[in-house]
C-alpha cells in the first residue's frame, strides 16, 4: 500500500488532517440537520387545501436561501475540520458556540429573506412577515447584522487558531495561503454586518417610508460576494505564483 501523504490530499490541496470523525463533528453534523428542521417545522401547518398550498409555495424562496445560508456554514466548518483536524478545547468552544448561534439565527434568517423576497416579488413571494412600523424593520436588520456577524466572527477565530497552530500542523506554502484567505474572507462578514448595524441606527428613522432606503442595512450584505469575488480571484493568482515558484 502506498502511503504517501499526496494520497490524503482533497482536491484543493490540502491535507486531510481530519479524515476520522470525531463525536465532536458528528455532534455539530447533527446540530446544523437540527437547526434545518427547526427552520421547516417553523411553518405554521400542512396546508389542507389548494389555496393553502399555494400560500405556502410562496414561501420556498425564502426557505431556499435561509437553506443555503445554514449550508454554507455548516460547509465552512466541516472545510476546517478536514483540514487541520483541530479538536482542542478552544476549538470545541468556539463549535459549541456556533452551533448555539445558528439555533438562535434561523429565526431572523427566514424572516429577512421572507421580508426581501416579498420586497422584491409582492404577492408571488407572500411570506406572511408583518412589519407594522420602521421600528420593527430595524430590530429585524439589527438581530440579523449581529448574528450573522456572530458566526462569522465565530468561524474567523476557527480560521485564525488553525493559522496560529501552522507549524504544529506543518502547513506547506499553498496551505498558508489558503488559511490566510479563509480567515479574511470569514472576516468580511462581521465586518459588513458593523457597517448593517450603523445603517440601521442613520437610515431607519421614524421618518423614512421608502422601502429601498428601508431595506439598506439587509441590501449590504449583498456586497459581500462582490468582496469575496475579488479576493478569491487574487488567492488564485498568490495560488498560481506558488506552485510556478
Amino acid at each position: 500500500m502506498n502511503d504517501s501523504p499526496e494520497l490524503l490530499r482533497d482536491e484543493d490541496g490540502f491535507l486531510n488532517r481530519g479524515a476520522e470523525v470525531t463525536r465532536a463533528e458528528a455532534f455539530f453534523d447533527a446540530a446544523f440537520a437540527f437547526a434545518i428542521t427547526l427552520m421547516v417545522i417553523s411553518i405554521d401547518a400542512i396546508p389542507d387545501t389548494a389555496e393553502k398550498l399555494v400560500d405556502a409555495l410562496k414561501s420556498v424562496p425564502a426557505f431556499g436561501a435561509s437553506f443555503l445560508m445554514i449550508v454554507l456554514f455548516w460547509r465552512g466548518h466541516a472545510d476546517w475540520s478536514r483540514r487541520y483536524g483541530l479538536n482542542d478545547r478552544y476549538s470545541q468552544r468556539l463549535s459549541l458556540l456556533l452551533v448555539f448561534i445558528v439555533l438562535v439565527f434561523i429565526y431572523p434568517l427566514r424572516m429577512v429573506f421572507g421580508a426581501f423576497f416579498q420586497l422584491v416579488g409582492g404577492e408571488w413571494f407572500y411570506a406572511q412577515i408583518h412589519l407594522q412600523t420602521v421600528a420593527d424593520a430595524r430590530v429585524m436588520f439589527v438581530v440579523f447584522a449581529l448574528g450573522l456577524g456572530a458566526m462569522g466572527l465565530n468561524m474567523t477565530l476557527l480560521y485564525w487558531h488553525a493559522w496560529s497552530q501552522r507549524e504544529r500542523l506543518g502547513l506547506d506554502a499553498i496551505e498558508c495561503l489558503v488559511t490566510r484567505h479563509a480567515t479574511l474572507r470569514w472576516a468580511t462578514l462581521p465586518a459588513v454586518s458593523l457597517i448593517s448595524l450603523c445603517l440601521s441606527a442613520l437610515l431607519l428613522q421614524g421618518g423614512i417610508r421608502n422601502n429601498i432606503v428601508m431595506s439598506m442595512p439587509g441590501l449590504i450584505f449583498f456586497s459581500v460576494n462582490i468582496i469575496h469575488f475579488f479576493m478569491d480571484r487574487r488567492m488564485r493568482r498568490a495560488r498560481s505564483a506558488l506552485q510556478k515558484a
